[in-house]
């Protein structure tokens, strides 16, 4: 992903909401690179290293790693990452909404693609309709194609939770999509274990609920609240070990 300049900040467990924009505390504020400035809610500057592997990471508070490429593009290209429950769905509302950027979820784009019945969306049904996963280079194609349209090359792009492999990053280097940023946003396991164990979804209205962070507000909606099947401490454990090592072979790109 060319020359990166690479930056960490960290933040407190007591002051970390995955509803709000990330800062830090006041005294960890910086001169922010060209390329940062864009992004201010993201991309504040707590420490420098001048290579990509050598990023500083905490095991204590949750934190927010900025990878930069040092020359400035236009538009912006972002890409982002976040283990489950790390607040990234809310992060890229607060991104695309401030930066008016085009919101691309690989996840997102293949069920709309298999709803209209394009080429990709029907390759791709196949297999799922066997209970088959969707080969790489299909959703590679889609992610390309997506990122290829008018708006996303006019506006600018942020690209949720992809790539995810080795593999998905070159494909995509080989198309020519490099991001001007790479943000890695890091939650200690124990707090990300606790958010998921304890959510709860509101079939009725599809809302999602925390037993401790945003309970329910009547005794009946907590009467009917269900917990994904996924959703308990030894599954989530291992969902933090595929997503720990996926982003370290990214980054390695």
């Amino acid at each position: 992903m060319a020359s990166y300049s690479c930056y960490s900040v960290n933040f407190t467990a007591q002051s970390f909401n995955p509803n709000k924009p990330l800062a830090p505390p006041p005294n960890q504020l910086s001169r922010f690179s060209s390329c940062q400035s864009k992004l201010p809610l993201l991309s504040l500057h707590l420490t420098q290293n001048r290579s990509r592997n050598r990023f500083s990471k905490s095991k204590a508070s949750p934190g927010l790693l900025v990878a930069a490429s040092a020359e400035k593009a236009e538009p912006l290209r972002v890409m982002i990452s976040g283990a489950p429950a790390s607040g990234k769905g809310t992060q890229c509302e607060l991104i695309t909404k401030k930066y008016d950027l085009v919101h691309v979820a690989a996840g997102d784009l293949l069920r709309a693609e298999v709803a209209s019945g394009t080429e990709n969306g029907k390759r791709a049904k196949e297999f799922m309709e066997k209970g088959q996963l969707v080969p790489n280079e299909i959703v590679v194609m889609m992610v390309k194609d997506r990122l290829s349209q008018q708006d996303s090359e006019e506006k600018g792009w942020l690209l949720d939770g992809y790539p995810r492999s080795q593999s998905q990053a070159t494909a995509l280097k080989s198309f020519g999509f490099d991001p001007d940023i790479f943000i890695l946003l890091e939650v200690p396991e124990e707090i990300l274990v606790e958010r998921v164990v304890g959510r709860r979804l509101d079939p009725v209205t599809g809302k999602i609920y925390h037993l401790k962070y945003s309970p329910p507000e009547t005794e009946e909606i907590a009467a009917r609240l269900t917990q994904r099947f996924d959703d308990t401490e030894e599954k989530v454990k291992l969902r933090l070990v595929t997503h720990n090592s996926n982003v370290e072979d990214v980054l390695s790109i």
